[in-house]
């Protein structure tokens, strides 16, 4: 296997509370990962970690056989990174094309012109070429994720990140979101999603894994996984999302 990502003794802390502990994982090329966990478990930590957003006490992460760190190549390695988190963080004052022009100006030094049919025909791939000079204030909550994806997506990226990216939204404005990423993974699209939407997890990935205090507790195929999960803890965290008809009693 083509292997992009290789997470080795990963350790991160908060004022000496350990968030992962000694995270080992390796992530092949097109393979898409979806982190499953509960709250607080450090999902969204690792995900931070790999893009260099947080200083890790220990281990190493490493993109292409690059270590991905705080030296001089760092910005470099990152742009190989894209990554989408519940905030959409758009720029208010920029229209939606401009967010997608911004970052492949500044960051990659493309020009203007060549970039333009890029973003357009990216706004056209998710049904918002309508939108294109529109202001995020202008958009519903699923148009401006569709607008953060196709932002990272401008930079040409190996490696999607997808931080609990629906977490905000109403549930009709889920779909929309998960489909554009549905149709990344089909494209091949290596891709990491931290997620709390169980069945888009089944639906998505190559593998799901599963963390709890901190360390990988579990990883395996999805069929596997939510069928029939190897560790207690893994079973009692899926329990959660399984609920039995309530029998009515008929004399009532």
């Amino acid at each position: 296997m083509d292997e992009i990502l290789r997470i080795s003794n990963l350790t991160k802390s908060y004022g000496g509370e350990p968030v992962l502990r000694d995270v080992n994982l390796t992530v092949n090329r097109g393979e898409v990962l979806v982190v499953v966990g509960p709250s607080g478990c450090g999902k969204s930590t690792l995900l931070r970690c790999i893009n260099g957003l947080e200083e890790i006490q220990g281990g190493e992460v490493a993109l292409d056989g690059e270590p991905i760190g705080t030296g001089r190549h760092l910005n470099e390695v990152r742009r190989k990174i894209g990554m989408v988190f519940q905030s959409y963080d758009l720029f208010p004052h920029k229209t939606v094309l401009e967010n997608l022009l911004l970052a492949p100006i500044k960051a990659q030094k493309r020009a203007r012109r060549e970039l333009i049919p890029e973003a357009d025909a990216l706004l056209q791939r998710v049904g918002l070429s309508s939108k294109r000079d529109a202001f995020p204030r202008e958009l519903s909550g699923g148009q401006k994720q569709r607008v953060a994806i196709l932002r990272a997506l401008m930079m040409k990226p190996e490696i999607m990140l997808f931080d609990e990216v629906t977490a905000a939204l109403d549930p009709e404005m889920v779909r929309e979101v998960l489909d554009v990423m549905l149709e990344l993974a089909r494209e091949g699209m290596t891709m990491l999603i931290v997620t709390h939407e169980m069945q888009f997890a089944q639906a998505v990935a190559d593998s799901v894994l599963f963390m709890d205090e901190g360390k990988i507790i579990e990883i395996a195929a999805p069929d596997v996984f939510f069928k029939n999960p190897q560790t207690e803890r893994a079973k009692q965290f899926l329990n959660i999302f399984h609920f039995e008809k309530k029998e009515r009693n008929p004399e009532k």
